[in-house]
């Protein structure tokens, strides 16, 4: 079995967002299901674009849309574990924002997984992907910076 192996750019980390382990992300197997982990990375996502004034749904003139979504499981997770989730956005490379998120314990900073995500900016008259705009590109640099 090919397993996704995902390198996390740390210098490239724009947020940290706190959160908990609800007892409704649990599964079966009683640790974080997988449902559970894409909203929270969601959740986690839209805090750190937030802070940087760039709402997912208006990033300067274009909403976007996950294109695709690939995560590496580490660790299990369980109610009411505190966890961290570091996200992080290298430099936009034409009209894909590559989004890495690692999940990690508060405590012990054992990971849980790590997750990547590529979002593109929508032309709402066309419907079609447009190039990263430049005072996005330079919110990132400036998180990323700071």
């Amino acid at each position: 079995m090919e397993r996704v192996k995902l390198d996390f750019p740390a210098e490239a980390v724009i947020h940290r967002h706190p959160l908990s382990v609800r007892v409704t992300d649990m599964n079966y197997g009683r640790h974080l299901g997988h449902d559970a982990l894409v909203s929270l990375l969601h959740e986690a996502r839209i805090q750190a674009f937030a802070a940087l004034d760039l709402p997912e749904w208006d990033m300067h003139g274009h909403p976007s849309v996950v294109a695709d979504l690939a995560v590496q499981y580490h660790n299990e997770a369980r109610w009411p574990d505190a966890l961290v989730i570091a996200t992080a956005v290298p430099e936009p490379q034409g009209k894909a924002l590559t989004i890495y998120q690692r999940v990690y314990h508060a405590d012990s900073q054992q990971v849980v997984a790590t997750a990547r995500v590529n979002q593109l900016l929508i032309d709402l008259a066309t419907g079609r992907p447009v190039d990263v705009p430049q005072p996005v590109i330079q919110a990132l640099a400036h998180a990323r910076s700071g």
